[in-house]
């Protein structure tokens, strides 16, 4: 999951006599398919959460044998992509791998120290540097309103020089820096408008104006005590123009111009293997794919993406929408995400398409409430499990897709937000930790999931795709019946300009180099 900085993060305590299910076998309660096309149903049952593990165990041993990551143009991403491209090619799927560049950004340094303490602080992604050691001035608080650090009337003209304290919300990381470094600031600190830590973006290099980091609302609060005092901060990141992949796969068969498409990011943060962010994600589409085969027995074509860089501001999937025409993007039906779906504390979430949480971004493009509604329903029927509903805050891959009006909705299961006891007593865990506490972390590894959660939400996926392979009626008024209308050229053309129009040539381990 994206829009967060990649870097080791310091390990958050599991409370004492916490359980985390971390066993291969589902749990026994509601497990009956419900009501649906033959196909959902067919997929439901082939695909085996011990089939996606073994993924797992393969992206596992490549990370490990390749610095100990997958992330974007590394050999380990490299390699992660090749194995799952092989195995659908070998299935018979059309498979394309997509080149684009991208800045990657690691960082090398991250140090507060205010009132004589250092205090937790994350670099934005593509911040820019400080010096060796940091830079020392004041530290001026920023009034807190909705829109906190957005415009410039909310900056003194005591700020120049000085280092923001900003509270986060209203306006994009990028904004709230641009906007102080106008007003003579020499650095910022976002502050959480909830719990957790800050792990940010600015979006991309050319945003970046001065060095910004991110701390919880707890540190926000103690720091905004300090206002007027002297603090030092250090942030240094490495940054370099390099390129990854995508893969892409898509059926045989289905008409080429109603496609359903489904994805997941394949790259890793570069401090560790990213298993469940987002191998399970990755692995579970995989399994679900090879189950499906690459000719089924479906009115819609189906479409797979994995994607790369999406840990750097979801560059790959981005990357793909913007690179098709207006024709080619109505092709695609909608668009299923599926990033973090086996965090050890886990919840259970799907994108709120409807709004009916009244929460942040509001609804997705018409037909996301009807997605909603589908996943909604299987998890409560099939599995027993009440869904919550989480907000299109941008922060994976759906991202673009929504913002050219394909409709989209999916499944995650948390990441560096605390569980909370509400959430506990419904789904199990422990309150008062993250749901994934070694997000973004070197211990994300095979250690850190909970295979329940993987069966189920593995099972969400199989269902949706099966569901809207048969029919995207309920989405988009396209019923099965006007495939057969037709013509064989029409579908040919469709396919040709949907599906071959991007292809990338040469040595597919080059891409990464």
């Amino acid at each position: 999951m994206s829009l967060f900085r990649s870097k080791l993060l310091p390990p958050v305590a599991i409370a004492a006599g916490a359980t985390l299910v971390l066993g291969l076998t589902p749990a026994a309660a509601a497990n009956t398919v419900p009501d649906g096309p033959a196909l959902a149903k067919q997929l439901v049952k082939k695909v085996d959460v011990n089939g996606v593990n073994r993924h797992l165990i393969a992206l596992q041993r490549i990370a490990d044998t390749n610095d100990g990551t997958r992330a974007a143009s590394t050999e380990g991403h490299a390699k992660s992509a090749e194995y799952i491209a092989t195995k659908l090619e070998a299935a018979g799927f059309q498979v394309t791998r997509q080149q684009f560049p991208f800045t990657y950004s690691e960082t090398l340094a991250e140090k507060l120290t205010a009132g004589g303490a250092d205090v937790p602080i994350i670099a934005m992604e593509y911040t820019t540097s400080t010096p060796v050691g940091g830079i020392t001035a004041p530290l001026a608080v920023v009034a807190v309103d909705d829109t906190s650090g957005c415009e410039a009337t909310d900056y003194t003209a005591d700020v120049a020089g000085k280092i923001a304290l900003i509270k986060r919300g209203g306006c994009s990381f990028a904004q709230k820096q641009q906007t102080a470094a106008a007003a003579g600031a020499i650095g910022a600190i976002v502050y959480n408008n909830t719990d957790g830590p800050v792990n940010g973006t600015l979006g991309g290099p050319e945003n970046a104006k001065i060095p910004t980091g991110g701390v919880t609302a707890a540190a926000g609060a103690q720091l905004a005590a300090l206002g007027g005092q002297n603090v030092t901060l250090e942030l240094r990141t490495f940054q370099e123009a390099r390129t990854s992949y995508n893969v892409i796969a898509e059926t045989k068969t289905g008409r080429k111009d109603n496609v359903v498409m489904l994805g997941a990011h394949l790259d890793s943060v570069p401090a560790g293997p990213g298993i469940n962010d987002n191998g399970t994600g990755s692995a579970a589409l995989l399994e679900t794919a090879l189950q499906l085969g690459s000719s089924p027995k479906a009115n819609n074509a189906v479409r797979f993406g994995f994607w790369s860089a999406e840990e750097f501001g979801l560059i790959g999937s981005t990357y793909y929408v913007d690179q098709l025409s207006f024709e080619q993007q109505l092709d695609i039906a909608l668009y299923l995400n599926f990033d973090m779906i086996g965090s050890p504390n886990a919840g259970y979430f799907a994108y709120d398409g409807d709004n009916s949480d009244g929460v942040g971004a509001g609804a997705g493009p018409y037909g996301s409430a009807q997605i909603e509604k589908t996943f909604v329903d299987f998890m409560q029927t099939a599995k027993g499990v009440s869904v919550e509903g989480t907000d299109f805050t941008g922060r994976s891959d759906y991202g673009e897709f929504i913002a050219v009006g394909i409709p989209a909705g999916g499944l995650d299961t948390g990441a560096e937000v605390l569980k909370t006891p509400a959430q506990a007593a419904k789904w199990g865990g422990t309150a008062g930790i993250a749901f994934d506490p070694c997000y973004h972390q070197a211990c994300d590894n095979l250690g850190n999931i909970d295979r329940v959660a993987l069966e189920r939400n593995s099972d969400g996926v199989a269902w949706a795709l099966g569901v809207y392979a048969t029919s995207t009626e309920s989405v988009n008024g396209v019923k099965p019946g006007q495939a057969a209308a037709k013509s064989l050229t029409a579908q040919k053309r469709s396919a040709q300009r949907s599906f071959t129009a991007h292809a990338v040539s040469g040595d597919p381990h080059a891409l990464a180099s």
